[in-house]
């Protein structure tokens, strides 16, 4: 879309956001040392989730075989499901942890650094660590649904933090609609509030994932069933885990 976030109103912070910042680092310590920098094609296609491992709840392993890039068109080699050591159900937290590369996991945790904070800031620790892993649970799912429901392909696995991240821009926008977000567009800068900022990101998904932008629910890589899905968690569950506390104003300067 042109528009990147570069950083938001933080003014009413009142403590340290160490969840955010562990999150940031447990997500970027998988990709180096377990993904191999997306180089360890096992161990991604082990701990990936699988639409049909999570509806059958068996382990499937499949070989490696030639697959079209439904944009570009071209051919390449896609490694074949590897066995995964544990129920298949965990990799559907264990996936929100692993990225398809290197501007993959850039995006998501330049969103998480800038949003993951104010919510932190208003759920407490425990409370932020818990809504952030059920918004990204809750994501995989409806991918897991909508590829189902959809007739996708049941065996191409998704990952990313991005159903967790959705959850938190959909918790922002509900708490903090009227926080200034500072945006880059083109070569200049502007702000803009949050429900317009985040508002524009939504509108995106929802149009790619109806695949009116030339792609299904899956379209060249990108869950987006998944985004749209960890959004509407955040949306609905963000003032359930906020309960009893209260939420920050920015201060005025």
């Amino acid at each position: 879309m042109g528009m990147i976030p570069i950083g938001d109103d933080d003014s009413d912070r009142t403590i340290t956001p160490f969840v955010n910042y562990l999150l940031i680092v447990a997500n970027i310590a998988v990709f180096v040392l377990l993904q191999g920098l997306g180089g360890n094609d096992r161990f991604t296609y082990a701990f990936s989730t699988v639409p049909q491992e999570i509806v059958s709840g068996k382990d499937m392993v499949t070989p490696a075989h030639t697959v079209e890039d439904p944009v570009s068109g071209q051919t390449f080699e896609q490694p074949g499901l590897q066995p995964t050591p544990m129920t298949v159900y965990l990799t559907l937290l264990v996936s929100l942890f692993m990225h398809g590369g290197i501007a993959h996991i850039a995006g998501n945790m330049l969103y998480l650094w800038i949003f993951g904070d104010n919510i932190e800031n208003t759920l407490g620790h425990w409370r932020y660590l818990s809504f952030y892993l059920v918004c990204g649970v809750l994501a995989s799912l409806a991918h897991v649904f909508t590829t189902a429901a959809t007739h996708g392909d049941m065996l191409v696995p998704s990952l990313g933090a991005s159903g967790a991240i959705s959850g938190v821009l959909g918790g922002y926008a509900l708490l903090f609609p009227g926080r200034r977000v500072r945006m880059m567009m083109g070569r200049g800068t502007t702000e803009m509030p949050a429900w317009v900022a985040i508002g524009v990101w939504f509108l995106f998904q929802v149009v790619a994932g109806m695949g009116l932008l030339g792609g299904g629910s899956q379209a060249g890589g990108v869950a987006y069933a998944a985004h749209v899905g960890g959004f509407v968690a955040g949306l609905v569950l963000v003032k359930v885990f906020a309960a009893g506390r209260l939420v920050p104003r920015p201060r005025r300067g």
